[in-house]
């Protein structure tokens, strides 16, 4: 069976130029997870950084701007 979320994503509210986490936790411990923004998909780097740690995948977004919502 696919991987499935047990928990969704939720609202989140920062700060323009501060950071958010968002953070979902799936059926199936290391499942693939890919970060996407609309059709964009969403790379590590200064901007964005993933994390992934048994069935939790994370989200961090640094120096947030309105374009991030």
């Amino acid at each position: 069976l696919p991987p499935l979320f047990k928990q969704e994503l939720q609202n989140t509210e920062a700060e323009e130029g501060g950071t958010a986490t968002l953070r979902c936790e799936l059926t199936k411990p290391n499942a693939p997870v890919e970060w996407r923004k609309g059709d964009t998909t969403l790379y590590p780097g200064l901007k964005y950084e993933v994390k992934q740690q048994g069935s939790t995948a994370e989200l961090v977004i640094y120096d947030l701007e309105l374009d991030d919502s």
